[in-house]
């Protein structure tokens, strides 16, 4: 009975199966054969061989769009390592109504990207509350061009990025600093440790896979950044299209019935080539560490 039953484990993870090779598989593949074609939406097109690479190697708003993503990267990666961990330790302690300020860090993350940068996009308007509030206290003579100058543009999206992500990483710190043994800590101070020698001895190297974790998940995010800035610039992608990341430029190409499919899956796996880039270095630097 059991030898006739051999193929229950098949049929078992066969729709798993079926769901990753219809969605992850085939559109993976899919891409790739679209990169060496010059295909529209309502058409296939045709064979053209490393025109989209050739095309990728001249394109200036590539370059353009790989500094922002690569700079949003280098930006996001230290901040939304270490500030969401030393969150975590603050509000780790049971004290009285510690629970309001756990919501609170939290309460952005369930929020929708593009409603949040909506209200950022108001307030850093030009007539938007920071810069009124600025020109009224005497600090600021004619408003800050927050969202029409490129890199305040872009480290405005990067501020929002931080802003949104502090406590979605800082729940999974919280999770690691349980396996922190308390004895650990105990005999540290039993010794005349510090609190920021304990935090560096103790702390760090306890949560260090913990950590590895969130650098390669903050930088793939980063390096996939799309709603803030395409919401913060309005679509435009900034002053002359500047402030595009490589995700808003692949949808520019993508999108209405002339798109050209086969450069927009070019630059997709541009995409996948610069996200892998920093897994691997992450990956390198932890076992050299180790």
């Amino acid at each position: 009975m059991t030898h006739r039953r051999w193929f229950t484990p098949w049929l078992l993870v066969l729709p798993a199966a079926v769901w990753l090779v219809a969605f992850n598989v085939w559109p993976s593949i899919n891409t790739v054969v679209l990169s060496f074609t010059n295909a529209k939406p309502l058409g296939g097109g045709h064979f053209t061989g490393l025109a989209n690479a050739e095309r990728v190697l001249n394109d200036d708003q590539l370059v353009d769009a790989l500094v922002n993503s690569v700079v949003f990267m280098l930006v996001c990666l230290p901040l939304l390592t270490m500030l969401p961990l030393l969150i975590a330790i603050l509000v780790e302690k049971r004290l009285p109504g510690i629970m309001f300020f756990r919501t609170a860090f939290y309460t952005p993350v369930v929020a929708s990207a593009v409603v949040v940068a909506l209200i950022w996009g108001w307030l850093l308007d030009d007539r938007g509350l920071v810069n009124g509030f600025a020109q009224w206290l005497g600090v600021i003579a004619a408003p800050v061009p927050f969202l029409t100058d490129r890199w305040l543009l872009l480290f405005s999206a990067i501020s929002l990025t931080v802003w949104k992500g502090l406590g979605y990483y800082m729940i999974i710190y919280l999770s690691a600093l349980g396996n922190v043994r308390r004895e650990l800590h105990e005999a540290a101070a039993v010794d005349g440790a510090s609190a920021i020698r304990r935090f560096w001895s103790v702390t760090v190297p306890g949560v260090r896979n913990t950590m590895l974790l969130v650098s390669v998940l903050v930088s793939v995010s980063a390096l996939r950044v799309f709603s803030e800035l395409y919401v913060l610039s309005n679509g435009t992608g900034g002053p002359g299209g500047r402030d595009m990341s490589v995700v808003m430029l692949i949808q520019m190409y993508s999108r209405g019935f002339s798109g050209h499919l086969g450069y927009a899956s070019a630059l997709s796996i541009v995409l996948l080539v610069i996200t892998i880039g920093p897994m691997l270095l992450l990956l390198r630097l932890d076992r050299k560490a180790a």
